[in-house]
């Protein structure tokens, strides 16, 4: 079992509840049209797999996480779109479905979490139909960038790339997501880039707030400090930095991700 570097807290849930198709996979939604059947690998608390459930219906939906913490949350959502969608829990590399069960099966921050990407791709490709995609987009936490400069917020990806890698992880995913496809053997992709920006007030109170929270109080607090790579007054130091870094003026922050789109 692959460890999960954020957990399920309630700081975390924060941001993934944030994530929709529009700001997630745009790279994706080109490729969408009605009755195809998608597979939503790390659906967390549903929003990604709501809005691509609307543009893909009445084709059939089944969104799966690891953990089944946040899948009431998501059948939640889903009734509240009045969307047809099934959510399972289900491991990325024994899918429970059958050889090419669907068109699309797409996984938005998850093969930077696991322990061996490229047998997670193949697995996907198995369940995917010939004439399908495979969509996959991670984060690049080296490219991220910020301003005004914080020796706090310097510390802070030092650990989290600590940390991550501590768990077999790879953090700086986006920029490898090319290479583990090609090693799964899947080589029609098409490679692109996008980014998330927090720049005005709403966004760096929101974005720096969430940070302040998982640095003290998630998953990644407790790996930090059990894994003896950070202490409380450490942890304390980092919140107060996503703080600082929340409350200034001309506060900016931006977030790489890498995006592949592969054809099956």
């Amino acid at each position: 079992m692959d460890t999960y570097t954020h957990g399920h807290a309630e700081p975390v849930l924060q941001s993934h509840r944030w994530r929709t198709a529009e700001n997630s996979a745009g790279y994706l939604l080109p490729s969408l049209r009605p009755g195809l059947d998608l597979l939503d690998v790390g659906c967390g608390p549903g929003t990604i797999t709501v809005d691509l459930a609307a543009r893909v219906a009445p084709g059939r939906v089944v969104g799966l996480d690891v953990s089944p913490d946040p899948l009431p949350e998501a059948r939640a959502a889903a009734a509240r779109a009045g969307v047809e969608v099934t959510f399972e829990v289900g491991d990325v590399y024994a899918l429970e479905a059958a050889e090419n069960s669907f068109d699309v099966v797409h996984a938005h921050q998850v093969l930077q979490h696991l322990t061996d990407p490229v047998a997670a791709l193949r697995e996907m490709a198995r369940v995917c139909r010939p004439g399908g995609v495979i969509a996959v987009r991670d984060v690049d936490y080296a490219a991220t960038s910020w301003f005004p400069l914080d020796p706090g917020l310097e510390r802070w990806l030092t650990l989290y790339q600590q940390v991550a890698r501590r768990n077999d992880a790879e953090p700086d995913a986006g920029r490898r997501l090319l290479a583990w496809a090609h090693a799964a053997g899947l080589r029609d992709a098409v490679a692109t880039t996008s980014s998330w920006c927090f720049a005005t007030p709403d966004e760096r109170e929101w974005w720096g707030r969430s940070w302040a929270g998982r640095a003290t109080s998630s998953a990644f607090a407790e790996q930090a400090v059990a894994y003896g790579l950070a202490g409380p007054d450490d942890l304390a130091t980092l919140a107060a930095a996503w703080l600082r870094w929340a409350s200034a003026d001309d506060g900016w922050l931006g977030m790489l991700h890498g995006e592949l789109l592969i054809h099956v």
